[in-house]
């Protein structure tokens, strides 16, 4: 008998097309299997990531003094006291917030003030929104009955977004945790996805390319854009909370929500500035109004230092990742949808129109 007939070394091959399809079947179901275990916390997950591309160069310059595990721990601890006092804070107000407009529909206790004399005189939609605030102001039932079914869903929505506040600050800070240990093993996860990206693309200085690409895009919208709005709506924030002004979380939500999308946060501002000049007393109101204002004005010192450090991103994608993350994934949506949805349309870009020019990339450090 011939040797190479019996041995299986030498008995003939699978065909390439059944061998390729094995391949395709067991990924599809090794990533179906992983993916079911990690759906639950891939919020969480997203999150630290973008953090630790944020927080990765100010690592390296840590390391270089305390060394690596220090670092990683110094970053984690610091981050999650400064950002859980003020989060704490912000849920607390706004589900609180929530709760009582929620709970004042269902019992009919909620009393709404008649509107202003000139709202009837605007043009075209002045009489109709005079008359159904009205209508709203004198005879709640009757007003949840005329418009409830127009407003059940979006109640509903508001007790569900209430409902997970909690979890969703919670998440936050675990994320700040998480991130200081990716931070701690970034050099090995950094040559993982190198390796990915580099077999994905066929080509390795592709890959490396296009983890440079995606880094500098995290840290440009997580710092230039996000960051920025955080920092002025926690400036303005402290002001709302410290004078006292009723609903200051759902107010602070809405200014970070105005200040992520690029539109000036003093149009918040300016009429809270004015309710308080006419119910506080002079010297508090003042004091506040400085404060506001100076806080308001804030982005524009901000944005020239962090906004170069990455890629221009048209401002509507940054906009339907704001609505759609919060819309998805709450609180956490917030942060998550502007960056996804940024780096997502810039390697859609790279891939469309391939470049291999990183002088415009300002990342100043290896990726994370």
């Amino acid at each position: 008998m011939d040797p190479k007939v019996s041995d299986p070394v030498f008995a003939p091959s699978r065909p390439p097309v059944l061998h390729a399809a094995l391949q395709i079947a067991l990924v599809a179901l090794l990533v179906y299997a992983c993916s079911r275990i990690a759906l639950p916390f891939i919020g969480i997950l997203l999150w630290s990531v973008i953090l630790a591309a944020m927080l990765y160069p100010l690592h390296l310059h840590l390391r270089a003094r305390v060394g690596n595990r220090w670092s990683a721990t110094i970053i984690g601890l610091v981050g999650v006291a400064v950002m859980l006092v003020p989060m704490l804070m912000v849920v607390t107000s706004l589900g609180s917030s929530i709760y009582a407009l929620v709970s004042g529909l269902q019992n009919h206790s909620l009393t709404i003030p008649a509107p202003p004399p000139r709202l009837a005189d605007l043009p075209v939609i002045g009489k109709k929104l005079a008359d159904g605030w009205s209508l709203v102001a004198t005879n709640m039932p009757m007003a949840l009955a005329k418009y409830g079914p127009m407003l059940s869903k979006s109640a509903a929505w508001l007790a569900s977004f209430a409902g997970g506040l909690a979890t969703g600050g919670l998440s936050f800070v675990l994320s700040i945790g998480i991130a200081a240990l990716i931070v701690a093993y970034a050099e090995g996860a950094t040559g993982f996805v190198r390796r990915l990206m580099s077999t994905i693309t066929n080509d390795e200085a592709r890959g490396a390319r296009l983890v440079k690409l995606t880094a500098a895009t995290i840290r440009g919208v997580a710092l230039g854009v996000v960051g920025v709005a955080l920092i002025q709506t926690l400036l303005i924030g402290i002001g709302f909370f410290a004078i006292g002004i009723p609903a200051a979380g759902a107010l602070t939500l809405i200014t970070f929500l105005v200040a992520v999308v690029q539109i000036p946060a003093l149009l918040v501002t300016i009429p809270i500035i004015g309710y308080v000049l006419a119910t506080e007393a002079t010297t508090p109101a003042m004091v506040f109004t400085v404060w506001t204002v100076v806080a308001g004005l804030s982005d524009n010192v901000l944005k020239p230092i962090m906004l170069g450090r990455g890629l221009d991103v048209p401002m509507p994608v940054i906009l339907i990742g704001v609505i759609g993350g919060m819309i998805a994934d709450g609180l956490l949506g917030l942060f998550i949808g502007p960056v996804l949805l940024a780096v997502g349309y810039v390697l859609l870009i790279e891939w469309l129109y391939p470049s291999t020019d990183d002088t415009h990339l300002h990342i100043g450090e290896p990726a994370p």
